[in-house]
């Protein structure tokens, strides 16, 4: 069984005991997080569709950590006129184990 949900403004395929990094979520190592927008939940041969969501579904899942990812470049440049500046950046997001997927 396996659910698209939306988190972050992005949209997640999630199964039950599987892993994933999301956008930073305010909730501490080991809580418990419920999420509501639940767009697909799909079993073997059925699939239920949601417009936007799927009406009374859920998943839940377990906070493990917060992080920070690897780091990227951003650099402006102008031929000519001396113009450079150079700067990074680094995406703050939270992993989260998924528990149950609830219909």
């Amino acid at each position: 069984m396996y659910a698209v949900i939306e988190t972050g403004g992005k949209q997640y395929r999630v199964e039950e005991g599987r892993t994933l990094k999301v956008e930073r979520l305010q909730a501490e190592p080991g809580a418990s997080v419920t999420l509501d927008k639940v767009l697909l939940v799909a079993d073997g041969s059925t699939a239920k569709v949601g417009s936007p969501v799927v009406e009374g579904a859920r998943v839940t899942a377990t906070v493990v950590g917060h992080g920070k990812a690897k780091k990227i470049i951003v650099m402006k440049y102008k031929s000519k006129v001396h113009y450079r500046r150079k700067r990074g950046h680094r995406q703050h997001f939270t992993t989260l184990r998924i528990d149950k997927i609830e219909t």
